[in-house]
């Protein structure tokens, strides 16, 4: 039998000579976790001072070379081939602590949902941009927003829309009946929702005398209306014909501006 002693933690241990060699004389101590070469710290039994821990493993080197492999620590023992360290078990001290697996399985569910969140979350607030630029993509966001009770909008750029023609005609049956009639040119590539428009009436000093926002449902022609829901198609225009009552208003210019409402 044969002592080795833990330079850490000074504990002394019994151990076999299967225990020093099968991993080329390094141990684990089982007191403090150290590892350390327990050939090179081998001692005599009788200096160790209080009790020894045990060991089960059974031996394997000779107990007169003790000395002398204490005498000589940088030389170690070759590693015994890895056939024959497979076949014989290994002291407490010396088993590597398993894997938690258990612990990896839950952190890496945990990470999965929270990526799945996250693309959920950037789905729902740019599903209009995402319908834009795959429009395959249309039928299921849409389908998404009708069980989260949201909304799919047509895209919104008012810089990619003009007003290319706009003017005031006096309506015949009746005196305070103005018409206004514009066309509205989508210059985007893509499908944008009909915006509202901003009509407001000048005196001859071009100073604001009334002002009013006209929806798409108020200026669209009643044959247009039905597809309203559309948009205004790539490179398409909107036409727009809308009846305003003047009474009361003396103007003689007005101004004409579109936006889409916040």
């Amino acid at each position: 039998m044969l002592v080795t002693r833990c330079p850490q933690c000074a504990t002394a241990f019994r151990a076999q000579q299967s225990q020093l060699t099968a991993r080329g004389g390094m141990v684990r101590c089982g007191k403090c976790a150290a590892v350390f070469d327990g050939v090179a710290h081998l001692i005599e039994e009788g200096a160790a001072t209080g009790p020894l821990e045990p060991s089960p493993q059974l031996g394997l080197f000779d107990p007169g070379a003790a000395a002398a492999a204490a005498a000589k620590p940088e030389r170690r023992p070759a590693p015994r081939p890895a056939a024959a360290q497979d076949d014989e078990p290994l002291p407490e001290f010396l088993e590597e602590e398993a894997p938690r697996a258990s612990y990896s399985v839950v952190w890496a569910l945990a990470a999965l949902l929270a990526f799945g969140a996250l693309v959920g979350q950037l789905a729902h607030y740019y599903r209009t941009e995402i319908a834009t630029l795959l429009p395959q993509t249309r039928p299921f966001l849409e389908e998404g927003c009708r069980l989260l009770d949201c909304e799919l909008r047509l895209p919104r750029r008012p810089d990619l829309l003009s007003i290319e023609s706009s003017d005031l005609q006096a309506d015949n049956r009746r005196d305070s009946l103005i018409v206004l009639n514009a066309v509205i040119h989508n210059r985007a590539p893509f499908a944008q929702e009909h915006p509202a428009l901003e009509l407001t009436l000048t005196d001859a000093a071009d100073k604001p005398l009334v002002r009013r926002v006209l929806r798409p449902s108020e200026y669209m022609q009643a044959a247009a209306r039905e597809p309203l829901a559309q948009g205004i198609g790539p490179g398409s225009e909107a036409v727009v014909r809308v009846h305003i009552d003047t009474r009361g208003v003396r103007a003689t210019g007005y101004r004409l501006y579109l936006f889409y409402p916040s």
